[in-house]
């Protein structure tokens, strides 16, 4: 259990990244009829003409539980579009407000709906962003994600690798730069070894008595290689999703065959990868750029 000192350390990182306000996007549209069926687009900001820039696609985190939705990284979003990148951030459904049983906290994503948005959106982000971000390229797009948004980072990149019977299998690769995923929970057995979220990805599966079941229908570590150049970012003294975790998707790949980049950050925690004024930030942002451009 973490002591007294990093419980604290970590409600404070935790603090200083949702102290920023909100920022409202330069366009919304929609991939579905339900309401968290959207997707706000950020253009890069900058007083030159425009011209096409790089595409970052981001997914949220808060261990797919719904009172935790795209708005809370729209700071980071921002960011981004001022570092000169053309940004989506996609909603997606996530578990309902009843509490798990058992659990400490509201049930931990849908199954199969929020695998379905995921994949609905990301089929439906090129006709979009051309209507949205003209002055993108789709054809240097990154994935970006923070804790359960960087599992659906790299779940979305690896759905050609699904099991043949999975309905968001797709027939070839992604057409992406790469995926720079923060802190995620990427290997979902370690994860529930460690109680990450108070044992989410059982509740993402549909609760224990599924678990395995649909385990290499959902879980990173279990759809390897990629083929997609992939780098995860991870704060060291992270107590929310630690560094077993995403130690243990990097061994994953090394065994399927497949380099994955491990950035490591000193001194640093699970918020501070999406808080604008933190430096950890700067390096997401630079972890990006060397994939994107």
């Amino acid at each position: 259990m973490p002591d007294d000192a990093a419980v604290a350390r970590d409600a404070a990182e935790a603090d200083a990244a949702f102290a920023h306000p909100a920022v409202k996007p330069d366009a919304t549209a929609s991939y579905g009829e339900h309401p968290d069926q959207v997707v706000d687009f950020y253009a890069p900001r900058g007083d030159g003409p425009p011209r096409p820039t790089p595409l970052v696609v981001v997914l949220h985190g808060g261990a797919w539980r719904a009172p935790y939705d795209r708005q809370h990284i729209t700071p980071f979003a921002d960011f981004l579009a001022r570092r000169g990148f053309a940004v989506a951030n996609v909603e997606y459904r996530r578990g309902s407000s009843i509490p798990a049983q058992g659990g400490d906290g509201p049930v931990a994503g849908r199954w199969p709906e929020t695998f379905d948005d995921v994949a609905a959106a990301f089929d439906a982000l090129p006709a979009l962003v051309r209507d949205a971000l003209p002055s993108a390229d789709p054809r240097r797009t990154v994935v970006t994600g923070h804790s359960a948004g960087g599992h659906l980072a790299l779940w979305a990149a690896a759905r050609h690798v699904l099991p043949a019977d999975a309905p968001w299998r797709t027939d070839r690769p992604a057409p992406l730069r790469g995926v720079v995923a923060l802190a995620p929970i990427a290997d979902f057995t370690v994860a529930e070894e460690l109680a990450v979220c108070g044992g989410a990805s059982a509740q993402l599966l549909g609760g224990a008595e599924r678990f395995a079941e649909r385990l290499p229908y959902a879980d990173p570590a279990a759809l390897l290689p990629t083929g997609i150049a992939t780098t995860v970012v991870q704060g060291r003294t992270d107590i929310t999703v630690p560094q077993a975790v995403a130690e243990a998707y990097a061994d994953a790949a090394a065994k399927a065959g497949e380099v994955v980049g491990l950035t490591l950050l000193e001194d640093v925690g699970h918020f501070p990868l999406i808080d604008p004024a933190a430096d950890a930030c700067a390096v997401v942002a630079e972890e990006i750029a060397q994939l994107a451009f």
